[in-house]
């Protein structure tokens, strides 16, 4: 799901519960509306924030991974270089190829 559309659907599905409360309670259609609209504006808001924190968790995992796989090539650069390549080790002097 889109990250963007997470605030609307809070919203809207705050605003669905909020009409119904206020329906089955009879409250006066200015309550109802008063409710309805504070409802929505702070589930927007909320949602808002939502996106917010998911987007940090996001950009914190995405530099975790990325150090972790920095660290995996540079231990197989520095395993390479410890084992030699073949070339390297056909070369050494006094040795003979069996």
């Amino acid at each position: 799901m889109n990250k963007k559309y997470i605030p609307v659907i809070l919203m809207l599905t705050g605003g669905l519960v909020t009409v119904v409360i206020t329906f089955v309670n009879h409250y006066s259609i200015l309550a109802k509306l008063g409710w309805l609209l504070a409802v929505m504006a702070v589930l927007y808001f909320v949602g808002t924030i939502v996106i917010n924190v998911i987007e940090r968790f996001e950009a914190a995992n995405q530099k975790k991974l990325e150090e972790e796989e920095k660290a995996r090539l540079e231990a197989q650069e520095q395993a390479l270089r410890e084992e030699g390549t073949v070339e390297e080790k056909e070369e050494v002097p006094g040795e003979t190829a069996t």
